[in-house]
């Protein structure tokens, strides 16, 4: 299939997404319309619950597997929107739509490139597409919940806006439930002990506090404390004091491992929402890494996170469109920006495929 006509396909498969409601846990109609678009392209589809992927045609098992993978649902549309945010809309060769940039784009030209490999034959990989549901509220019906139905993978590319470049490192995520305790009394009198000041102690912690280790790639472990609640009324010293803090992990340690660590400093009740959200990344002399060095397209850690803290597998975000633009009003993405990624999509992984092996 010939470049442009992935580049067609591709742009008209987003505008389908973009018309369709597909919001986190609602994505039933867009993973129909993203099914009816492999069938139609002769490519039989598995699906499970909102997910759905598909194995190129001479897939064989004794070969190791690059899976391409992005997500269909998007965040709900803010209300700065000017735009109908369901309405695509092109204006001077952009692309106005909720989920565009994330990551409808990124999406549709993984899908593209997988068109153009699905019926190469003796290829040194075998590729594996899945579209995934939830991604934008990490949820356990995702990528995590049809992991173990997919074909064994060495290796994935997760598509999300990098404007092509290569995030080689993802930091993890965190969100701690903490607790201070005191004991109530009468803020008349010289009572109690008051759960504030205890919580100013361990908060000031968190805001000053530098891990011993920190990674190469994605910098220092980053704690922000975000909300607080504490007391009934004026009068009366609290006795519990609960603030919340959001810890952005690195690969210096695990997330088990950071949460010990910060159990051992502070004097609050610390309790994690989850810890399956961890650090993921690729090395530097890994085949797709070094292939789209090869292009000079420019290795760094991102703060932000995607599918692949579920991967238990190494991993790289690529993907057209910037993320300065996601979940943003009147988001959009480039047409150039579509068909160059494509095009860089494929040039990498052929690149990948003549260095062997995928895990070195």
């Amino acid at each position: 299939m010939k470049h442009q006509e992935l580049v067609e396909k591709a742009i008209e498969l987003l505008k389908q997404m973009i018309a369709t409601e597909s919001l986190s846990r609602e994505e039933d109609d867009v993973a129909e319309i993203v099914a009816r678009f492999f069938i139609e392209n002769n490519i039989e589809i598995h699906q499970y619950k909102n997910n759905l992927w598909a194995k190129n045609v001479h897939f064989d098992p004794s070969k190791e597997t690059i899976l391409l993978n992005s997500h269909i649902d998007t965040v709900k549309p803010n209300k700065d929107w000017t735009r109908d945010p369901f309405a695509p809309t092109v204006e001077d060769g952009v692309l106005y739509g909720l989920g565009s940039n994330d990551a409808g784009g990124p999406l549709v030209s993984l899908i593209a490139t997988f068109l153009y490999f699905n019926e190469k034959e003796n290829l040194p990989y075998n590729l594996v597409i899945c579209a995934s549901a939830e991604e934008e509220i990490s949820g356990r019906e995702g990528i995590a919940d049809v992991w173990d139905q997919l074909p064994k993978i060495d290796f994935a590319i997760v598509g999300e806006p990098t404007q092509m470049q290569l995030a080689v490192a993802e930091k993890g995520l965190m969100v701690l439930d903490c607790v201070a305790e005191g004991e109530s009394g009468h803020a008349a009198r010289n009572e109690g002990v008051n759960a504030i000041y205890n919580a100013m102690k361990d908060i000031e912690w968190f805001r000053n506090y530098h891990f011993p280790k920190e990674s190469k790639t994605l910098g220092p472990i980053k704690m922000s404390v975000t909300c607080i609640e504490a007391g009934t009324q004026h009068n009366v010293v609290p006795s519990e004091c609960k603030f919340v803090v959001d810890v952005r992990t690195t690969d210096a340690y695990s997330n088990v491992e950071t949460l010990e660590h910060i159990r051992e400093h502070v004097s609050c009740k610390v309790t994690p929402r989850s810890t399956r959200l961890n650090p993921s990344g690729a090395p530097l002399n890994h085949p797709v890494v070094k292939a789209g060095m090869q292009y000079q397209k420019e290795t760094y850690g991102s703060p932000t996170l995607s599918d692949q803290a579920l991967m238990p597998i190494p991993s790289l975000k690529l993907g057209p469109g910037d993320s300065a633009r996601s979940h943003t009003a009147n988001e959009y993405i480039l047409l150039d920006e579509i068909a160059d990624g494509i095009n860089d999509y494929i040039r990498i992984l052929e690149g990948a495929f003549i260095m062997t092996p995928l895990n070195p």
